[in-house]
């Protein structure tokens, strides 16, 4: 099972390649940037108090071909650090995609739709730069160990003063970056949600503006953004205390080399030059200890995303898959035996092959928990479904997404055109019967470029009629043996409702279809309407005859 070090351990594993390459050039840009102030030295000793030209020329060509070396190290070790942090983070978000879109479900359980695409952008970005930080960890630690070494060439003292004083030093800022940790994961959770209730507000703006809500809207929408601005704050104070307590400790530190330098060079113990180079050296330990800071920040935050990207991947599957597959083709014989879930109490129903059936729900509840088990979006506590005499949970999932198509009734439509949307579940069948059927070509008829328009994401550049039709020619065009539709006509008028209860018994004769409505030509054109009251069966018949000696039904299908 994922867990939050397992993701991190994985995405630096993947790009070990770019990682160790990175980190081979970072650290020969960090150990010249050590030689620099030795070679500085060694020229004042050999050319600048000596008067010496030529060694003074010689010593200063050296120096120009090590900042040729650095210039270069550093731009091809950055060039693979940020190769390995964006395909990392690339990797990290097919992988979280794959999950939300694993045909078992889960990873959605719990949490919105933008805080899922939160995790899957921010925090696998953040996973992602782990791999670009690493190279420049390497590099700080190489420009120590050289530093080292140089000062014990100088002085030994020197140099056992950075040995033995820079392991206390990493661990007292590993303690440092703890709280940042912390509340980087706070700050992402709650940003995750702000992002979320934002997406599903933007999502329901034409519904709130219809029903007056928008001012409860922007004030849930301002008490999410407060909670998380208040943790993003507290996130930046952490990161501002971390970054001062490790600066003030690295200045310490190098106070200390430089003041033991000058008491050596005061004593004659190291000459001027040497003097210059342990300055120098001195200084130059400020940039690997700013890398270390800077290090532990990034990975404090990685850590933290990495965990928040476990949970999704480690998330239990709404359903365990089946392998069992369809022989001989799919009759579309469904039947519901003793079937518990939700709102259901112990239905009994079946639709027979071929057969349109009318379903009647007076609450939306039954009618959701219906769809779910029949989808196998999820799977009744008691009882069973079936189709063609085979149990559902023993069907490969694959094999039963085939053979029946469950039409939500909120169901959205993609960015892109009309005619992309309807192709969208087809199976290189012609898409004009379901355009006809549905009433979508009259819809393409009212547009600039027909079929051709181009739609805004979700189809908001549509109607909500508009959108439902095109959504049912949609379900219709993918010609499963089975499909059941959810109140696919609640927003269109009556005539066209008629022209689609007509069209939709003939251009579905023949296959299993299950209308769960409470439309009154929809019903009238199936052979047979079932009412579920209560989570249970209570009648059924025809339309007609339902009407005629049934009050409660008259009372849900024709007020």
């Amino acid at each position: 099972m994922p867990t939050g070090r397992s993701v991190l351990r994985k995405a630096v594993s993947d790009q070990r390649r770019y990682v160790v390459g990175g980190s081979a050039l970072a650290a020969a840009h960090q150990g010249g940037e050590a030689l620099v102030p030795v070679l500085i030295g060694v020229i004042i000793d050999e050319a600048v108090t000596t008067g010496d030209a030529a060694a003074l020329l010689r010593w200063l060509a050296v120096l120009a071909a090590v900042f040729a070396g650095l210039s270069v190290s550093y731009r091809f070790a950055s060039r693979a650090a940020e190769r390995a942090s964006e395909q990392a983070a690339h990797r990290l978000r097919l992988e979280v995609t794959g999950r939300v879109l694993d045909a078992r479900g889960g990873a959605e359980a719990g949490r919105l739709p933008g805080a899922l695409v939160n995790i899957a952008t921010g925090d696998a970005k953040r996973v992602g730069a782990v791999n670009g930080v690493l190279p420049f960890a390497v590099a700080g630690l190489a420009g120590l160990l050289v530093s080292a070494v140089l000062l014990l060439r100088i002085s030994v003292p020197l140099g056992l003063l950075v040995l033995l004083g820079t392991p206390p030093l990493l661990w007292l800022t590993h303690l440092v970056g703890r709280p940042l940790e912390r509340r980087s994961g706070d700050e992402q959770e709650r940003a995750a949600h702000a992002s979320g209730v934002a997406a599903d507000l933007v999502a329901g703006l034409r519904v709130l503006k219809g029903i007056g809500a928008e001012a409860a809207a922007v004030a849930r929408y301002r008490r999410t953004s407060r909670d998380s601005l208040a943790a993003t704050l507290r996130a930046a104070r952490a990161h501002a205390g971390h970054d001062g307590v490790i600066l003030a400790l690295t200045g310490l530190f190098i106070a200390v080399v430089a003041l033991v330098g000058a008491h050596l060079a005061a004593r004659g113990d190291i000459t001027v030059g040497q003097l210059v180079a342990a300055v120098g050296l001195a200084q130059f330990l400020l940039t690997p200890f700013q890398i270390f800071a800077w290090v532990n920040g990034q990975l404090a935050q990685g850590r933290a995303s990495a965990e928040r990207i476990a949970s999704v991947l480690a998330a239990p599957p709404a359903v365990v898959p089946g392998t069992g597959v369809l022989s001989g083709g799919t009759a579309g014989h469904v039947r519901f035996s003793g079937v518990t879930h939700g709102t259901l109490r112990g239905v009994n129903l079946e639709v027979r092959p071929g057969e349109l059936l009318g379903v009647v729900c007076p609450d939306p509840a039954d009618a959701v928990h219906l769809l779910e088990c029949l989808a196998r979006e999820a799977d009744p506590g008691a009882g069973s479904v079936e189709l063609d005499g085979v149990p559902l949970p023993e069907l490969d999932l694959d094999e039963l997404r085939s053979a029946v198509l469950v039409a939500a009734h909120d169901a959205d439509l993609f960015e892109g055109t009309l005619l992309d949307n309807v192709l969208a579940g087809t199976r290189g069948s012609t898409v004009e019967p379901a355009l006809a059927a549905a009433a979508a070509d009259e819809v393409a008829g009212t547009l600039p470029e027909g079929v051709d328009t181009m739609v805004a994401e979700r189809g908001r550049s549509l109607s909500g009629g508009q959108r439902q039709r095109v959504a049912l020619a949609r379900a219709l065009a993918a010609d499963p043996a089975v499909l059941a539709v959810h109140d696919p006509t609640t927003a269109v008028d009556a005539v066209t409702e008629a022209r689609i209860a007509g069209a939709l018994r003939e251009v579905r004769r023949g296959r299993t279809t299950m209308a769960v409505t409470t439309s009154p030509a929809l019903l009238a054109a199936a052979d047979r309407v079932v009412v579920l009251d209560e989570g249970t069966v209570r009648a059924e018949g025809t339309h007609a005859g339902l009407v005629d000696s049934d009050a409660a039904y008259r009372a849900v299908v024709l007020s």
